[in-house]
């Protein structure tokens, strides 16, 4: 029998189209996700929704993930089941929850006073199904996201690993862009949202088949792999097991990688759900109209950036200096938002581009430095660990900051009780945004304390191509 002596993933057209399919996905799963963002405004004008509702159903999207465990359950079976079945069954999930989403907001009245109470939050009854679509989604998008990080150490493990992730970083925030900008543009030019969140799950379908065309090239990868294995006479790597989870859960590197990214994402993209209604209200030039292109600064920074990051943490490494910088740059942006005095909208687009370029740099570092902390068959739980620490943050900032806008941010001369408010009401902004920096501030911290922790285990974090 003839040896196989080259693997698919050794081809560099045949890993690099790889990594374009299966960016596709997590590009709809980006515009998906971000298709609400900028259109606060709007459903609060049109539905009548309030600023606590809003955070409610963003913080929806996270809450299956970290109250019913479901991101453990995904890294657990992505780690046992492998790749093609957790992925596929992601997109499903994330098609099923959209699609109860678009429902809601196309078929559900916002106005017929009926409520559903969820423990002590009462909410209208189309601000439920929408966030219960919205759950479903995100317990889909997670358990996608971690196969398709996983399928990238498959394939470039050794090669581009961080110039890869890095890329599939930028085409997935490209979705963002696209969601951030034409949303509001669609919702009020048309006065509903229902057509902007149906083009949302046209793109999620057209994922979901594309990851099926991947599934044909991974199968094949699996049998060169065994085939090559078999060939040498290699021991096949052992399964995980749920000792593996305590081997994660043991390493100080893990935790100081999953908090920092609890932390800097909390900081990061809650933000881009109230950018839009921060510039409709500090801004008096911006309406909402506009107002989503804004917001879409921040993923665009990241896709001209995150590639040039990941190139220069492959051949130099400086991981933790990535972080801190990137950390450094999210907290600017957040302090400055700040304050009072700044009502300028070429200071709002430097802050934005700003932010851009530090949601480029610190994760461009950090999760190719979890996969350098962490052995490949361990690496779908540590990931799936770290998006559920993340998701903590995730699901409880929208709420929070939700909840301060409605109670501490109303402008005296709009106020008008606490249930209803009129249709110009005005927030200000300044309480949010002390919040935000003050986790950008923690960000710092934790970014500083792995650098230290790096130098004594030697995780190799700030060591590039040798």
């Amino acid at each position: 029998m003839e040896q196989v002596k080259r693997l698919l993933r050794d081809s560099s057209r045949a890993r690099w189209t790889a990594l374009l399919i299966i960016s596709f996905v997590m590009f709809a799963a980006y515009l998906a996700s971000d298709v609400y963002s900028p259109l606060k405004t709007i459903l609060e004008e049109d539905n009548g929704w309030t600023s606590t509702e809003y955070g409610y159903f963003g913080a929806a999207q996270s809450v299956f993930n970290v109250f019913l465990g479901m991101l453990i359950f995904s890294g657990l079976l992505l780690d046992k089941k492998g790749i093609r079945l957790t992925g596929n069954l992601g997109c499903i999930l994330m098609v099923a929850g959209f699609a109860l989403k678009y429902y809601a907001v196309t078929f559900m009245p916002s106005d017929d006073g009926q409520m559903i109470s969820v423990f002590s939050w009462s909410m209208k009854r189309q601000v439920f199904w929408a966030s219960l679509g919205f759950a479903i989604f995100g317990t889909g998008c997670e358990m996608a996201g971690i196969s398709i990080s996983k399928a990238i150490v498959k394939w470039f493990s050794g090669k581009e690993l961080a110039l890869a992730m890095a890329i599939q970083l930028s085409i997935a925030r490209l979705g963002s862009g696209v969601a951030l900008i034409f949303s509001p543009m669609i919702s009020e030019r048309l006065h509903n949202v229902t057509t902007t969140v149906l083009i949302g799950l046209v793109f999620l379908i057209i994922g979901m088949l594309g990851f099926f065309v991947y599934c044909l090239q991974d199968k094949k990868l699996d049998k060169q792999m065994k085939a090559l294995d078999k060939e040498q006479g290699k021991q096949e790597e052992s399964s995980f097991s749920l000792r593996d989870v305590k081997m994660i859960i043991s390493n100080p590197g893990f935790w100081l990688i999953s908090i920092l990214c609890l932390i800097f994402y909390a900081a990061v993209s809650p933000f881009f759900k109230f950018t839009s209604d921060l510039m409709v209200n500090k801004f008096n030039d911006v309406t909402p109209f506009y107002s989503g292109i804004f917001p879409s600064l921040i993923p665009f920074g990241c896709i001209l950036f995150s590639p040039l990051f990941g190139a220069i943490y492959d051949k130099y490494g400086k991981g933790t200096r990535l972080m801190i910088i990137g950390a450094l740059a999210i907290t600017i942006v957040h302090v400055v938002f700040g304050l009072p005095g700044v009502h300028q909208i070429w200071v709002a687009v430097a802050l934005l581009l700003l932010l851009g370029l530090g949601y480029a740099m610190l994760p461009a570092a950090l999760w190719p430095s979890l996969a350098k902390i962490m052995p490949q068959k361990q690496y779908g739980t540590a990931i799936a660990l770290a998006f559920f620490i993340q998701n903590i943050g995730l699901m409880l900032v929208p709420m929070v900051i939700g909840w301060v806008l409605d109670n501490f941010c109303v402008m005296p001369s709009y106020t008008s009780g606490t249930v209803s408010y009129p249709d110009n009401i005005k927030y200000d902004y300044t309480l949010p945004q002390i919040i935000f920096a003050a986790m950008g501030v923690c960000a710092i911290i934790l970014a500083f304390a792995l650098r230290k922790l790096d130098r004594k285990k030697g995780y190799g974090l700030d060591t590039g191509k040798q």
